[in-house]
């Protein structure tokens, strides 16, 4: 019973994604306006360390090893990040031991972070909206949903960074620091300490999925029912989890499955490090396309939960819908709709 309704969520998910494209691009283009500041305080440290040297040309004509050395030795600030592990399919890898390893951000990198989840945070309101309803709610209809979650969600945020702190600084020493020191001992073989490791990245990973699918039932709670208290939707996330596991976890576990394939294609057709031309350029648009591609399997991670919880919960029937006026919740509607239906 379980993996139809999950396949079924994710298939309906992806469908409500392709037909929001304006909340697609809008998604890219907020990473886009995140990023940008960076892109142009790490192109005037270049610039200034380039000058007009010999240097500037060999780095131009394709990767040059020896300068980037020397630019990373001096670098501070913002300009440390830019090591070569940030091209092609080493940024996945090295992002992924670095949220494992609970690598400290760079200051630089932590304000944009902040900032991009506050944005974030005015944003999915709106965006949980849109894809809940599925339809067109026009920038009215999203911007007033913006607002009127935008407190309930930021209510929300402030609890899971708390649930992340608690994670990263307290599990996360017990797992990788205690529990290695009192399996271990004085053992020192690598094929143990190796298989030590592996398992605490199994339960860590297992905790912070968890933790994850909670937080985002309770978003969608605070958005479909339009629910106040963060508290209050936070429980009953809880609950829908604990009466619906083998769903919620398969549905997480396709759409993990669908980000492996994409990060595995990526993987496969990246052409490394650009050089001149159209190589530069075609390096450019396929990276391009990969993160527009990431930002679609984003939001039919958010557009398959919700179509599943709204399956879950009897919602479903709201998504064929008449004109909305402004700002029933998503579960007015549902009852209005129903109703009509009832009607006819």
């Amino acid at each position: 019973m379980s993996t139809p309704g999950a396949v079924a969520a994710f298939t309906a998910g992806f469908g409500r994604v392709r037909r929001a494209p304006a909340v697609l691009i809008g998604a890219c283009a907020l990473t886009l306006l995140v990023a940008l500041p960076l892109s142009l305080a790490l192109r005037g440290m270049l610039e200034a360390h380039f000058g007009a040297s010999l240097a500037a040309e060999a780095a131009a004509a394709g990767t040059n090893p020896e300068w980037w050395q020397e630019f990373r030795s001096q670098a501070s600030g913002l300009g440390v990040t830019f090591v070569p592990s940030i091209i092609g399919f080493a940024a996945i890898l090295n992002d992924l031991s670095a949220f494992l390893d609970n690598t400290p951000l760079a200051s630089t990198i932590a304000g944009v972070t902040a900032a991009w989840l506050l944005l974030w945070s005015f944003l999915s309101g709106g965006v949980l909206d849109r894809l809940a309803r599925g339809r067109a709610t026009r920038s009215d209809g999203f911007f007033a949903a913006c607002g009127v979650h935008f407190w309930r969600l930021l209510r929300l945020g402030v609890l899971a960074l708390a649930a992340y702190g608690i994670l990263f600084r307290s599990v996360h020493r017990r797992i990788f620091e205690v529990a290695p020191a009192l399996l271990l001992g004085d053992t020192t073989a690598e094929t143990s300490a190796a298989a030590v490791r592996a398992g605490g990245y199994l339960v860590f990973g297992a905790l912070l999925l968890i933790v994850n699918v909670v937080f985002d039932y309770a978003r969608i709670r605070i958005v479909v029912e339009d629910r106040r208290s963060a508290v209050a939707a936070l429980g009953a996330s809880l609950r829908f989890v604990r009466r619906n596991p083998g769903r919620v976890f398969l549905l997480y576990t396709v759409n993990g499955l669908a980000f492996i394939i994409l990060v595995a294609a990526y993987a496969l057709l990246n052409p490394g490090a650009p050089g001149q031309g159209l190589a530069m350029w075609g390096a450019l648009l396929f990276g391009q396309a990969y993160i527009v591609a990431r930002h679609y399997l984003k939001l039919t991670f958010y557009a398959s939960e919700i179509a599943l919880f709204q399956s879950a919960a009897a919602h479903a029937g709201y998504t064929a819908a008449p004109p909305l006026v402004w700002p029933e919740s998503p579960s007015a509607e549902a009852v209005s709709n129903a109703a009509g239906v009832a009607a006819r």
